[in-house]
């Protein structure tokens, strides 16, 4: 019964808010989701890692991945590429060290602890922004970049946070040659794994003229590369995402793409706003039971931290391309920076550190953290895109 009152808060939300720009659907479940925390029939819903990770994430990702668009994809393959796994192991090594160095005043962390909270922070959820950047005056192209991004870095972040929380939970030192030794290896399977997938799953698709059986076979895909990458010691996440862009790749060379998108549209169109409904209800739910009230500055600190090197990095990837060069204003790599919010993933990372971790005083505090982190970047981006997009968009002109 409580599933059902939270899918009709999410309806009832989404059918409300018609204008997302001002007040995005995710900030306001989230919010109504602290809300519920403090109604007893709701306090005590368990939100486990294996929901949101088994369940929710693979049918996010694959939707996402497969609507995707090809020509988006080939004009800025290289731009997202780089911020999403080179950009993104930089950017989570120096919030790592800006992290430790900050910590150190409020009573320390470890280094590898530090990176922890890093790398749960890197992932970015593009849910609401995306339509935003588009309706503003700045390039469409800023807008498919934090979308392809998110979407890849996603999986990066899942491989890096594995690597990072077996260092922790283990009690070892940070040694670049093992880090980089199991991050490409989980990485690269799980994408070459769902290339395979789905390329085999793009010609199947073709022998079922049945579209129920397309859609049921898009499901067993979606969950199936998923968990077998899981079984096979890779990442699952990038497998899903490898296999939907590959699919949604396909179709662009098929006669029958429309009939093909149709059929899968009309599933995964209704599976994506359930889901997000659940998950970011969730979200408020559980960050109540972790939070401490002491943490907020530092979280604070932390987030305005995360935004500054984001921003460097990305005028930096920016510059290297130069197709991108013309676009590479303050304006653009601004609204792209900010447009990192966390969501989804860096919960799911967190729940995987409750279930996994001993809980130690430096655990809690890398919850606490965390968790504030993300709410604030949750209310406070999802608050500000809009009017910085407007702002920006208009060349800073009021």
């Amino acid at each position: 019964m409580q599933v059902i009152l939270l899918l009709l808060a999410g309806y009832i939300i989404f059918a409300v808010d018609k204008k997302k720009e001002n007040f995005p659907v995710p900030m306001i479940l989230v919010l109504l989701g602290i809300g519920l925390s403090f109604i007893p029939y709701f306090a005590h819903l368990e939100v486990s890692k294996d929901i949101l990770y088994d369940i929710f994430l693979p049918g996010l990702l694959f939707v996402s991945a497969y609507k995707y668009p090809p020509r988006a994809l080939r004009r800025h393959a290289g731009v997202i590429a780089v911020l999403s796994t080179i950009g993104l192991l930089v950017t989570a090594l120096l919030l790592g060290m800006a992290i430790y160095a900050m910590a150190g005043l409020f009573g320390g962390l470890s280094f590898v602890g530090a990176l922890l909270i890093a790398s749960v922070l890197t992932p970015t959820d593009p849910v609401s922004v995306v339509s935003i950047l588009k309706q503003s005056s700045i390039d469409e192209g800023a807008a498919d970049v934090v979308d392809g991004e998110s979407m890849i870095n996603d999986g990066t972040s899942v491989v890096l946070f594995g690597v990072l929380a077996g260092m922790y939970t283990e009690g070892r030192a940070f040694e670049w040659q093992s880090f980089l030794g199991e991050f490409l290896q989980m990485g690269l399977g799980g994408a070459l794994l769902g290339v395979g997938i789905g390329w085999l799953l793009s010609k199947t698709v073709h022998v079922t003229h049945h579209r129920e059986y397309q859609v049921m076979l898009s499901i067993v895909a979606a969950y199936g590369v998923f968990h077998l990458a899981e079984l096979l010691g890779m990442s699952g996440v990038l497998a899903v995402v490898a296999s939907g862009i590959m699919l949604g790749w396909e179709f662009e060379h098929t006669n029958k793409e429309d009939h093909y998108r149709e059929a899968l549209d009309g599933f995964w169109n209704v599976v994506e706003p359930t889901i997000l409904s659940l998950v970011f209800l969730l979200i408020g739910i559980q960050a109540m039971e972790y939070l401490a009230w002491d943490v907020w500055g530092l979280a604070a600190g932390i987030l305005a931290l995360s935004l500054v090197i984001r921003f460097v990095v990305i005028i930096l990837t920016m510059e290297s391309f130069r197709g991108w060069r013309d676009f590479n204003d303050w304006r653009t790599c601004t609204l792209i920076a900010f447009s990192g919010i966390r969501g989804t993933v860096s919960v799911v990372l967190l729940l995987t550190l409750v279930q996994e971790a001993s809980f130690t005083g430096e655990t809690r505090l890398i919850l606490s953290l965390s968790f504030a982190v993300v709410l604030l970047s949750l209310v406070l981006q999802s608050l500000g895109i809009y009017p910085l997009a407007k702002r920006l968009g208009s060349g800073g002109k009021d």
